[in-house]
C-alpha cells in the first residue's frame, strides 16, 4: 500500500484530534445538562442511627417532604454503627451526584471527626457538601432531688466549695453531653468528676437515684422527668428559653453567660456534589422547613427548627469542629 505524504498524514492527525476533542466535549454536555434535570430517579437518605430515635424521625419527616418537593421518592436507609461514624463515612465515599445524602447529627459527627480522627472515616471540612442545618436540640442542666441547689448559681457555688466532690453522668465518653459538661467546667471554673454511662437512660436513672449529681442532657431525654418532678432543671443551654420548659431560665439568665450548647442536625451531600444540585436541595429545604407541620414534627422531637444556606451550614460546622477540638485538647479526652 502506498504511504501518504507527511503533510497529508499530519493533516489527518489534526482532523482526528479535533474530532476526538469534539466527541469528548459532546459526551460531557449531558452530565452538565443532567444537573438541571436532577433528580431523575429515587434518592437515598442515610440516617446513621437505628430507627425510632430523634435523628431517624427528623430524617423521615425531611425525606418525605423532599420527595414531594423534588418529584422523586426519597428512601430513608438506617445505617447505624460506631456512634454514627459508619453511616457518615459511607456517604462520604459515595458518588457526588445528589442521589445519596446524609441526615446527620452534626455535633456528634464534628466531635467524632476530631476525637476519632484515625478511624471515623470522614473529615467534616473535606468530605461533605453541606446543604442546611435543619434543627437544634437543646441541652438542659439537670440535677437530682438530693442536690441542695435550687438554681445554677447555687450549684456552681456548691461545686466550688468542694472541688472534685461532685460528679456528673454522661451518655458516654466523647458524647456531646460529656463535652458540654467539660465546657461547663471551664466556663464556670469548677471541678466535677465524669462518670460515663452507655447511653442517657442509665445516666438519668442514676441521677434520680442520687448516684450522680448533675447531667447535661438533651431536652427529649430529660423533659418528662423534669415535668414529673423527679429531676430539677437548673438551666437550658440555649440563647432563648425553650417553649417546652418556659419556666426554666437559660444559662445566661442564670448567671453563666456564653454557655450555649445544642445538638445540631443537618443535611449533607458528598463533597464535590455539583452546585446546581446543592442549590436545588437548599431551595427545597427552605420551603419545607417553613411548613408548620414540619416545624411541629421537629418540635415534637425536642428540636428547634432551623434553616441555613449551604454557606451558613458550612461555617457553623466549621465552628462546631473548632469549638470541640479545643475542649478535647484542653480536657485531654481520649477515644475509648
Amino acid at each position: 500500500m502506498q504511504s501518504l505524504p507527511p503533510a497529508t498524514r499530519a493533516g489527518r492527525r489534526c482532523l482526528l484530534a479535533a474530532a476526538l476533542a469534539a466527541g469528548l466535549g459532546a459526551a460531557a454536555l449531558p452530565a452538565r445538562a443532567n444537573d438541571a434535570a436532577w433528580p431523575e430517579r429515587p434518592i437515598r437518605l442515610v440516617v446513621p442511627y437505628t430507627p425510632g430515635g430523634a435523628t431517624d424521625v427528623i430524617g423521615r419527616v425531611v425525606g418525605q417532604k423532599l420527595g414531594t418537593a423534588l418529584g422523586q421518592p426519597v428512601v430513608v436507609e438506617n445505617k447505624a454503627g460506631a456512634a454514627g461514624n459508619l453511616g457518615a463515612a459511607a456517604v462520604a465515599k459515595e458518588k457526588p451526584d445528589g442521589y445519596t445524602l446524609l441526615l446527620g447529627a452534626l455535633t456528634s459527627h464534628s466531635i467524632n471527626s476530631v476525637l476519632q480522627a484515625a478511624t471515623a472515616g470522614f473529615d467534616m471540612e473535606k468530605s461533605f457538601a453541606p446543604i442546611s442545618i435543619v434543627g437544634r436540640v437543646p441541652l438542659v442542666v439537670t440535677v437530682g432531688p438530693s442536690v441542695q441547689a435550687k438554681n445554677l448559681a447555687e450549684f456552681i457555688a456548691l461545686a466550688k466549695s468542694k472541688p472534685d466532690g461532685l460528679n456528673y453522668g454522661s451518655s458516654g465518653n466523647g458524647s456531646p453531653q460529656h463535652l458540654a459538661a467539660e465546657l461547663f467546667k471551664r466556663q464556670a471554673g469548677v471541678k466535677i468528676v465524669h462518670v460515663p454511662y452507655k447511653g442517657s437512660s442509665p445516666a438519668l436513672n442514676d441521677l434520680m437515684g442520687g448516684q450522680v449529681d448533675v447531667v447535661f442532657d438533651t431536652l427529649p431525654a430529660t423533659q418528662s422527668f423534669i415535668r414529673g418532678g423527679r429531676l430539677r432543671a437548673l438551666a437550658t443551654t440555649t440563647p432563648q428559653r425553650v417553649a417546652a420548659l418556659p419556666d426554666v431560665p437559660t444559662a445566661a439568665e442564670a448567671g453563666l453567660a456564653g454557655f450555649e450548647v445544642s445538638s445540631m442536625f443537618g443535611l449533607l451531600a458528598p463533597a464535590g456534589t455539583p452546585a446546581p444540585i446543592v442549590a436545588k436541595l437548599s431551595a427545597a429545604l427552605k420551603g419545607i422547613l417553613a411548613q408548620q407541620d414540619v416545624k411541629d414534627a421537629l418540635v415534637a422531637q425536642g428540636a428547634v427548627p432551623v434553616y441555613t444556606t449551604p454557606e451558613q451550614a458550612r461555617a457553623q460546622i466549621r465552628d462546631e469542629v473548632a469549638r470541640w477540638s479545643k475542649v478535647i485538647k484542653e480536657a485531654n479526652i481520649q477515644p475509648e
